[in-house]
């Protein structure tokens, strides 16, 4: 759960909410294949549920008292494009969409191209 103060009140917003919003952001550019799971816990349930769901491959951070969060994402990329470009391009999509959906101040987001395949 992320919580943000504001002179109005507090909102919210739930983890799987921001995950889902991420994976669905970082799958929809150009050359990511697909999302790979992040940790044992990611790989468990991709396993046991027999299905890759949206936030797979997705880790947030929200560091205490930085008023912002770091994104972690684990991808596939497709085989013959420019990795650099493509990394870049989900860095700025990434930030761009989380920071204007909710509001919330992006400090980093790491990419992690952990496997190429033919797309």
């Amino acid at each position: 759960m992320i919580r943000i103060d504001n002179h109005l009140g507090t909102i919210e917003l739930s983890s799987g909410y921001l995950s889902a919003l991420i994976g669905h952001t970082a799958t929809s550019c150009f050359g990511v294949v697909r999302m790979n799971p992040a940790g044992a816990t990611q790989g468990v349930k991709t396993a046991v549920l027999r299905f890759d769901s949206i936030d797979n491959g997705v880790k947030v951070y929200a560091p205490k008292e930085s008023g912002s969060i770091i994104i972690d994402l684990h991808i596939t990329v497709m085989y013959g494009v420019n990795i650099s470009a493509i990394t870049d391009s989900i860095r700025n999509k990434v930030r761009y969409v989380v920071e204007s959906e909710t509001g919330l101040s992006v400090k980093k987001v790491n990419v992690f191209v952990d496997a190429m395949e033919n797309g």
